[in-house]
């Protein structure tokens, strides 16, 4: 109750006390009464009125936080999802990425490798050391594989062809060697002197050059050239003194007469 409506009310009770009669009559005293009943309730409705509004504006002002805080709900759990979603697309991007980066390393090892086969390689060769394309030296092994079955028919083709495709190749020197021994096993003579005679030319410092004045010596006794075959090894002492084929040649001159 406000403070208005207290003195109303202690007024109304002191009028009804006995000593309402000495300050007002009867009829003042019940208009008086009235009027103040009147107001009194004026002021009650009024009060009340106040208090429903009062109320009506904290509902609505509920309402209103409680709809705030739903829409506020709703974004958050929208955001929640969205993330949830950005999350989702951000770990597939990385396992894709993922994914593309090893197919990449994939190709590019591949790739290398295919190269490989195809860079020039350093071989060492009868000790002479040089670079060498991929086909020669599958050639030159496969050639060289076929002198050591035996098969010296196959080996004499395989090698003049390797001379023929590949002329400048560091193995030529090698193959000169082998082409005339396997033409010297299938009793060749005369070419394999030739083909000798073009490892001297090529390379008279070859490892293997003394081993080709000896076998060309051989060819010349096969071919019954004897006094050239003399010459022959007397040229391969002078050149190559300290060589193993040398010590051969020293063995048989004096069985060639």
């Amino acid at each position: 109750m406000s403070k208005s409506l207290r003195l109303l009310a202690l007024l109304l009770a002191a009028l009804g006390s006995t000593g309402a009669h000495a300050l007002f009559n009867d009829d003042e005293a019940r208009r008086a009464i009235l009027d103040l009943r009147q107001r009194i309730e004026a002021l009650r409705q009024e009060g009340e009125q106040r208090a429903t509004e009062q109320q009506g504006r904290l509902a609505e002002e509920n309402a209103q936080l409680r709809r705030s805080l739903l829409a506020l709900q709703t974004q958050i759990e929208t955001q929640r999802a969205e993330m949830a979603r950005l999350v989702g697309q951000n770990e597939q991007l990385a396992r894709d990425v993922a994914e593309l980066q090893r197919l990449q390393k994939d190709v590019v090892l591949g790739l290398d490798e295919r190269l490989r086969k195809f860079e020039p390689v350093k071989v060492t060769v009868d000790g002479r050391e040089f670079m060498a394309e991929q086909a020669e030296k599958r050639e030159y092994d496969a050639a060289l594989g076929v002198f050591r079955k035996g098969d010296f028919a196959g080996a004499t083709a395989a090698f003049a062809a390797f001379i023929k495709r590949f002329a400048s190749s560091g193995y030529v020197p090698s193959a000169f060697f082998w082409l005339g021994n396997a033409q010297y096993a299938t009793r060749e003579y005369k070419e394999a002197i030739q083909n000798f005679r073009s490892l001297l030319t090529q390379a008279p410092d070859h490892l293997r050059a003394p081993e080709a004045v000896l076998s060309i010596a051989n060819c010349q006794v096969e071919l019954k050239d004897t006094k050239a075959a003399r010459s022959t090894l007397e040229d391969l002492i002078k050149a190559y003194p300290q060589s193993e084929a040398a010590a051969a040649a020293r063995q048989r001159l004096p069985r060639l007469k």
